[in-house]
C-alpha cells in the first residue's frame, strides 16, 4: 500500500493525472536489457539472438523482453553480452554521451548499469572512474564491470568528498545518479513503501546537495554533468537542481531533445523555482514503459582546447618495468594475437593494466585499478577471468566454442571438464590455454591437457553451491529444454529453480 503522505503529495502534484499514475503502479513492471556493444552488435543480436526483443525508444542499445524468457539465467548473461536494466534507468547515461578518449566519472555507480553503458559509449578509450561509497555494493559494481569485458575502468570505494580532494577539475563528464528516497521503486519493491517517509525525503535532498557540491568541483571548465534520481519528489529533483544553480551560477541547464513520453520539469513544484527547470526531464510510469526517472543535463561555464583536455600528467601512476611482467609477455606471445596497451601495475602477485592517463591512486580505496590480467606465479603466468571476458575469439590463438543451449556450456558454468572432441575449435596448437566461448562470446578459460579441457571458470561464479544438493546445472538444462523426469525430480525446490532457470 502506498504511504498516505506520498499519495496526498502526488495528488496535489498531478491533479487529474493522478488516477492514471496510480493505475500504472498497479500494472506489471516492464522488463528490459541493454545489449553490450563491446561484445555484440545490438541490432544484429536483437534480430538473431535467443530472445524476442523490442526497442526502448530512449536508449540505442536498450530492448524490452518477455519476462518468461529469463535472460538473466542464460549463459550469454554470464558472457556479458547484455545487462539486465530497468528501462527508464537507461536514460541518464544516454544523455551523458561519453566519448572515446575522455575522462568520465560515475560518482554513485553501483550496481553498474549506468557505468557499463558509459563504458560502451567510450569504446575502450579514455578513463572511466566508477565509484560507490558502500563496500558491498562496490564489490557488485566491480563484478559487473568485469562481466561486461570493460578494459578502461577503475573502481573506487570512496566518499565524494575524498574523490574531490584528488580529482579537482579532472573529468570531462560526470554522472550523478544520486541516492534518493526511491519512490520509483514502489512498483517492483513493496519494501520501499515501508521505508519511505517525508523525513527520509528531506535527508536525501540534503545528501544530494553535498554530493553535487563534490561533483562540480571535479568537473573541468566546459564539462557536462548529468544528475538523475529514481524518485518523484520535487525536493530531490527540480529542488536539488534549483538549489545547485543558486550555489553555482557558472552552471546552466542544457536544452536537449526529449524522447516521446518524456515530460518537462516543473518550476512551480519548488519554492523560487526558475524557468530553466523546464529543461529538466521527468519520466512518468503512466507515460512511458518504465518505472520513472528524473534527470537534468548541466554544463559548466568555459571551455578547454583539445590538447588541454587530455594532457599527459607528469604525476601519473608509475608502471612496472618490462622485467617485472615478463611472464605475462610470454603468455601474451604464446596465446594472444593482440598487444595490450596501458600501464602495467601490480597489487601483490596480481597484475593489472591501468588505463592511460590514470593519476596516482595511493591513499584511495581501489577495488579494480583497471583490467585484471592475472596472477604472477613462479616462472609462469595464470590469466584472469576478467581478461577472458575482455577478449574476443579473434584476439586469441586458441578457442573452443560451445552452443549456448548445450549441456556442455551449462556443465562448464558448473565447473565441469569436458573432452577434447566437444566443441568447435579455432586455432591449432593442442595443449594450453583456450578461450571458452558460448555462441562465439567469451565466458572464461579452459586448459587443454591429455585430451581433456580443464575448467578454469572461477569457483565463486559457478552455479553449483546450493545447487549440488538440489539438482545439477545439467538438470537445469533439462528443465529449460523440457523433460518431465527432471522437472519432477526438482519440483520440491521450485523456489530455488526460479532463481536459476
Amino acid at each position: 500500500m502506498l504511504p498516505e503522505s506520498f499519495v496526498n503529495r502526488m495528488k496535489e502534484m498531478l491533479g487529474e493525472e493522478y488516477e492514471a499514475f496510480s493505475e500504472a503502479l498497479k500494472e506489471e513492471r516492464h522488463q528490459a536489457l541493454r545489449i553490450n556493444p563491446l561484445k555484440a552488435e545490438p541490432e544484429d543480436f536483437a534480430r538473431t539472438g535467443p530472445f524476442s526483443l523490442t526497442p526502448v525508444p530512449w536508449a540505442k542499445t536498450g530492448f524490452y523482453y518477455d519476462k518468461a524468457q529469463q535472460p538473466g539465467k542464460h549463459p550469454l548473461h554470464e558472457a556479458g553480452v547484455y545487462y539486465i536494466q530497468e528501462p527508464s534507468a537507461m536514460a541518464p547515461a544516454q544523455f551523458l554521451q561519453a566519448r572515446p578518449g575522455e575522462r568520465v566519472l560515475d560518482l554513485c555507480a553501483a550496481p553498474g548499469g549506468k557505468s557499463t553503458q558509459i563504458a560502451a559509449q567510450m569504446k575502450g578509450g579514455g578513463l572511466l572512474v566508477c565509484n560507490e561509497i558502500h563496500p558491498a555494493r562496490a564489490k557488485i559494481l566491480s563484478e559487473n564491470i568485469e562481466r561486461m569485458g570493460i578494459r578502461n575502468a577503475v573502481v573506487t570505494n570512496e566518499t565524494p568528498e575524498r574523490l574531490a580532494e584528488r580529482f579537482s577539475g579532472f573529468f570531462d563528464r560526470i554522472l550523478v545518479d544520486a541516492p534518493c528516497s526511491g519512490e520509483g521503486m514502489f512498483r517492483k519493491n513493496e519494501e520501499a513503501c515501508g521505508e519511505w517517509s517525508l523525513e527520509n525525503v528531506e535527508m536525501c535532498a540534503e545528501r544530494q546537495d553535498t554530493i553535487l557540491d563534490s561533483a562540480q568541483q571535479m568537473l573541468r571548465s566546459g564539462g557536462l554533468l548529468v544528475y538523475s534520481t529514481c524518485t518523484f519528489a520535487p525536493q530531490e529533483n527540480e529542488g536539488s537542481i534549483n538549489r545547485f544553480l543558486d550555489r553555482f551560477p557558472d552552471f546552466t541547464l542544457v536544452n536537449v531533445d526529449m524522447s516521446e513520453g518524456f515530460a518537462a520539469g516543473r518550476q512551480d513544484w519548488v519554492p523560487g523555482g526558475r524557468e530553466e527547470l523546464a529543461r529538466t526531464m521527468r519520466l512518468w510510469p503512466h507515460k512511458i514503459r518504465g518505472e520513472g526517472h528524473f534527470l537534468a543535463v548541466l554544463k559548466k561555464e568555459g571551455s578547454v582546447s583539445e590538447t588541454e583536455r587530455m594532457p599527459v600528467r607528469r604525476d601519473g601512476i608509475k608502471g612496472l618495468s618490462v622485467k617485472e611482467y615478463a611472464d605475462y609477455l610470454e603468455f601474451e606471445n604464446q596465446y594472444l594475437k593482440i598487444r595490450q596497451e596501458g600501464i602495467f601495475i601490480a597489487f601483490g602477485d596480481q597484475l593489472y593494466l591501468a588505463p592511460q592517463g590514470m593519476p596516482p591512486l595511493k591513499g584511495l580505496k581501489v577495488l579494480r585499478p583497471g583490467l585484471h590480467l592475472g596472477t604472477r606465479k613462479k616462472n609462469r603466468f595464470e590469466p584472469s577471468h576478467a581478461l577472458a571476458l575482455a577478449l574476443k575469439p579473434e584476439e586469441v590463438c586458441f578457442s573452443c566454442d560451445l552452443p549456448s543451449d548445450s549441456r556442455e556450456i551449462y556443465g562448464y558454468l558448473n565447473g565441469e571438464t569436458f573432452r577434447e572432441d566437444v566443441g568447435v575449435y579455432r586455432g591449432e596448437g593442442g595443449k594450453g590455454w583456450h578461450l571458452i566461448t558460448a555462441d562465439g562470446y567469451s565466458v572464461g578459460w579452459g586448459k587443454l591437457a591429455g585430451g581433456i579441457m580443464k575448467n578454469h571458470y572461477p569457483k565463486g561464479l559457478r552455479k553449483n553451491g546450493a545447487a549440488e544438493a538440489v539438482c545439477s546445472i545439467r538438470q537445469m538444462y533439462e528443465i529449460r529444454h523440457g523433460t518431465d523426469r527432471e522437472i519432477s525430480a526438482c519440483a520440491r525446490r521450485r523456489d530455488f529453480l526460479s532463481e536459476y532457470v
